[in-house]
Order: C-alpha cells, then structure tokens, then sequence
C-alpha cells in the first residue's frame, strides 16, 4: 500500500495516509482510460447542429438555362451545391453522439485514473478544508500554500464555503466524492483529497 503525506491549510506535513492498493494501486488501463474520456466528452456534445442540403434550400425548382447550346456548363437547380445559395453536400443534421459504457468498465478507468495521479506524484491528501467565510482570497492561499495551481479539489461533503471560495478560481474545480470523473481528474495538474474524500472513495471503490 502506498503511503501519502497528509497536510495542513498551511502546507505542512502532519502525517502519513495508506492509500488501498485496491482503488489507488491498480494496473492503468490506458485504453479504458481513453474510451471514459471520449464518453464523456461524447456526451457532453449538443449534437444540434444543422444545415440544409440541396433538397431542403427553398427555390431552383426551374432550370436556370436549356440544357444545350448557350456555351455554359449544363445546369439543373440553382440551389446545387456549387452555387451561391446553394445547399450543403452531406450536411449535418442533429444527432446524438453519446454512447454508454459498461459499469465495471467506468470504476475500472476511474481507479486507473486515480492511480496514475499516484503513481506521478500529483495526489496531495488534506487533513481538512473548512473556512469561516466565503472568500477567493482564504481558498488562493491555501493552493499556494500546497504549491498547486491547477487542480482538481475533491470533498467527502458539500461545504459552501470552500465551493464557493473556488468558484471564482478559473484553475481549479471542486467535486464531490460521487460526482468525480475520468476526464476532471486527468485535465487538472493535481488532484488534492481531503481525508475524509479519501475514506469515501476507498469505502465505494474497494
């Protein structure tokens, strides 16, 4: 099992944390890793996006000139692809680009991803995040305290306080224990934990 250093709002170390083998020690699985990525960036696709083919442009029901003998090219419909208001060759058309993946396959990617930030030295362990107001200023000091500038924060439970102190923050983002996901863990430098998050994670994980 691997051991994490534990610290303060200030940035100093004051204790050690075992971190299960089962959630924070797995083999990553790159490819599920990928595929939880494209999933939720698939999922988070509007898909409403439109245009009109040549059959959906409204006018160029006659034909512009007769079939032969004016030295032009021959033309049936101004609304062809290669005129001016014309339609769009294979133009889009809503869809929906999500697609699902199997639970164990998504717990697999999550643990993956856990144990890469592990594994590269980017888990930092809090002992507690708990302010008295809600201010940018308190939650910016504290990240500079532990030397991080881009991260993900994970919380066991909802504390206005410190969501709302890193709201303003465009660097870090703030999760819950069950809504944190493949894609936040990896596009942050860090992932910080609080040591309840921690015990959270391994109880739903292990």
């Amino acid at each position: 099992m691997a051991n994490v250093s534990v610290y303060n709002m200030e940035g100093k170390e004051v204790g050690t944390i075992e971190l299960n083998d089962a959630v924070f020690g797995v083999e990553v699985n790159e490819h599920l890793v990928h595929m939880a990525v494209v999933q939720q960036l698939a999922n988070n696709r509007q898909g409403t996006q439109k245009a009109k083919t040549r059959s959906e442009v409204s006018g160029g029901g006659r034909k512009p000139w007769r079939q032969k003998g004016t030295g032009h090219a021959r033309q049936g419909s101004t609304r062809a692809p290669q005129w001016t208001g014309g339609g769009v060759v294979f133009a889009p058309v809503p869809r929906d680009y999500s697609f699902k993946l199997n639970k164990k396959e998504k717990r697999a990617a999550l643990k993956s991803a856990l144990s890469s930030r592990v594994a590269d030295g980017k888990l930092i362990v809090v002992d507690e995040l708990k302010f008295d107001e809600i201010k940018t200023k308190n939650f910016k000091a504290v990240m500079d305290n532990l030397k991080v500038s881009k991260a993900l924060v994970v919380l066991a439970e909802n504390d206005e306080k410190v969501v709302m102190s890193a709201r303003n923050l465009p660097t870090i983002k703030t999760a819950l224990t069950n809504t944190i996901n493949v894609y936040d863990i990896l596009k942050g430098d860090t992932l910080v934990l609080t040591k309840d998050a921690v015990a959270k994670i391994e109880e739903v994980y292990a």
